[in-house]
């Protein structure tokens, strides 16, 4: 796959997989892409971050992503977050609208969601790395089984999860994984994308944040600290 190891906690979950022709091809790719002198974000080193944060067995909330952003210095393995000292994109401005509208935790002076990895927030997309400047450049190049396996795996565990999908894109990858329905043990919140293109078609208003810490109470699982 690629040059970077897969976290042991992930390792068994992920080996079938990881064994597919595209997954295994997918290292000899992005390594003759960087070759050709082309940007790959995120950097070598972090691409697997999302994973190494959030351990299998502690993932409490899963927030599906579809490609990281493409823009200098963005993106840094985790699923709508950037590094300190980046300025926060349009879309996870509005997820911290959201976030004070629903809990009233004031707008945070950073945009990095490490903090809620580290609590359990498996902060994951659907293809984990992209050219500079050229979003959804990687789709389809070996990404999505790996990623696909990564949330079976959640969905097959069973201490019960959120899995919370903006936009149609996560809600299609969760179709193709019929166990986060099957066990009835997860609660699935839906709604728009945050963008500024589609999040006053209900994203705003739909509460992930409490609903999903009032899930987790009521499992014994614990809630979330969303402040940063």
């Amino acid at each position: 796959m690629t040059n970077e190891a897969i976290p042991g906690s992930w390792r068994a979950a992920l080996e079938p997989a990881l064994a597919l022709p595209q997954s295994r091809a997918l290292g000899g790719w992005l390594r003759a892409e960087e070759e050709a002198g082309k940007v790959i974000y995120p950097p070598r080193g972090t691409r697997l971050a999302a994973l190494e944060h959030t351990p299998l067995d502690a993932v409490k909330v899963v927030i599906l992503g579809q490609d990281p952003y493409h823009g200098p210095g963005q993106a840094h393995g985790l699923s709508f977050s950037v590094p300190q000292g980046i300025r926060p994109p349009p879309s996870l401005v509005n997820i911290f609208k959201e976030l004070e509208s629903d809990l009233g935790i004031p707008h945070p002076s950073h945009g990095n969601l490490e903090s809620w990895a580290k609590q359990g927030v498996l902060l994951l997309n659907n293809t984990l790395t992209v050219e500079a400047h050229q979003a959804g450049s990687h789709a389809g190049k070996g990404w999505d089984a790996i990623t696909d396996a990564a949330v079976r795996a959640v969905a097959l565990r069973d201490e019960p999860s959120v899995f919370i999908l903006w936009g149609s894109h996560a809600q299609n990858k969760a179709k193709r994984i019929p166990a986060i329905a099957a066990s009835g043990r997860h609660l699935v919140i839906a709604s728009p994308h945050p963008s500024p293109l589609s999040a006053y078609r209900g994203f705003f208003g739909s509460k992930p944040f409490s609903q999903s810490n009032a899930f987790l109470e009521s499992h014994g699982r614990g809630a979330i600290d969303w402040a940063l």
